[in-house]
């Protein structure tokens, strides 16, 4: 125990726990271990120093840790409204008319001018324009009973 507290720079908990962990590799090894020798002193020992070193890699190699309290004080990016407002858009979507869905779909979504729509859909400049028109107001008096602002 006084030379693993050497090794563990006085922690007496650490080094219970090191000592601990000795004697269960021992108790696994012992049908394997030289009993023969005098004392079995060396290789605790080396043992124990190999665990010693082995947390100390591992510690380094790894990122520090933080407290409990700072990770609940950590800002972590949420798109929990995105996904809420894209799952609403799109039902709202749902509940336009064939024609207002495929001109938002030609001017918003496939990011053409009104008279690039009206010439993909066969229809008029005009026709094109109150359709978006009417279309996004449609869509924003839905996201409005739902309670979500567009």
């Amino acid at each position: 125990m006084s030379f693993v507290l050497r090794l563990t720079g006085g922690d007496r908990q650490h080094a219970e726990d090191i000592v601990q962990e000795t004697m269960v590799r021992a108790w696994r090894e012992a049908d394997q271990l030289d009993l023969s020798m005098p004392s079995l002193m060396p290789w605790l020992t080396a043992v124990a120093r190999r665990i010693v070193i082995d947390e100390h890699r591992r510690k380094r190699a790894r990122p520090a840790e933080t407290g409990e309290g700072t990770v609940a004080d950590t800002p972590v990016d949420d798109d929990t409204a995105a996904a809420v407002l894209r799952v609403a858009v799109a039902d709202a979507m749902r509940q336009l008319t064939s024609s207002h869905r495929q001109i938002l779909n030609e001017t918003i979504l496939q990011d053409q001018t009104v008279n690039q729509a009206a010439a993909a859909l066969g229809i008029p400049v005009g026709t094109a324009k109150s359709r978006v028109y009417y279309a996004l107001r449609t869509l924003q008096v839905v996201l409005t009973e739902r309670g979500l602002q567009p």
